[in-house]
C-alpha cells in the first residue's frame, strides 16, 4: 500500500464524497422537498461518512482512525436505512435507490477492509513517532 499523505487521496473518502453528492441530488427532487427531517438526516448521515474518514485520518493515530472508520461505517448503514424510508414514501425510484444503495454497500466493505488492514499492520501513526 502506498503512503497516503492526505485524506483526499483515500479511495474510501472519494467514494463517500460521491455518495454524498448523489444524496444531495435526490434530496433536491420535488417529491421529497417537504420532508425536511428526512432530507436533513440523509444529508447529515451521508456527509458523516466522508467527514469521519477525514477526521480519523487527520488524528494521526491508527487506533483513532479505526474508531472513526467504525463511525463512518455506521453512518453508511444509517444512510441505507433512510434510503428505504425515501423509497417507501415514493420520493425516489428503484434505480435511484439501487444506485446509492450499491455504492453504500461497496464503501462499507472498503471501510471494513481498511479497518482490518490497519489492525493487522501494526502501524501506530504519526502521532506516536519520536
Amino acid at each position: 500500500m502506498s503512503t497516503i499523505k492526505r485524506f483526499e487521496d483515500l479511495e474510501i473518502w472519494k467514494m463517500a464524497r460521491d455518495i454524498s453528492k448523489d444524496v444531495y441530488e435526490i434530496t433536491k427532487k420535488e417529491s421529497i422537498r417537504y420532508d425536511f427531517s428526512l432530507i436533513d438526516q440523509l444529508r447529515r448521515s451521508s456527509g458523516s461518512i466522508m467527514d469521519n474518514i477525514a477526521e480519523g485520518f487527520e488524528r494521526d493515530g491508527s487506533k483513532e482512525f479505526i474508531q472513526f472508520l467504525s463511525i463512518s461505517k455506521g453512518s453508511s448503514g444509517e444512510t441505507r436505512s433512510q434510503l428505504y424510508r425515501a423509497i417507501d414514501q415514493h420520493y425516489i425510484d428503484e434505480s435511484e435507490f439501487q444506485n446509492i444503495y450499491n455504492k453504500l454497500i461497496n464503501v462499507s466493505i472498503k471501510i471494513k477492509n481498511m479497518m482490518s488492514y490497519l489492525k493487522k499492520s501494526g502501524l501506530s501513526g504519526d502521532k506516536y513517532k519520536k
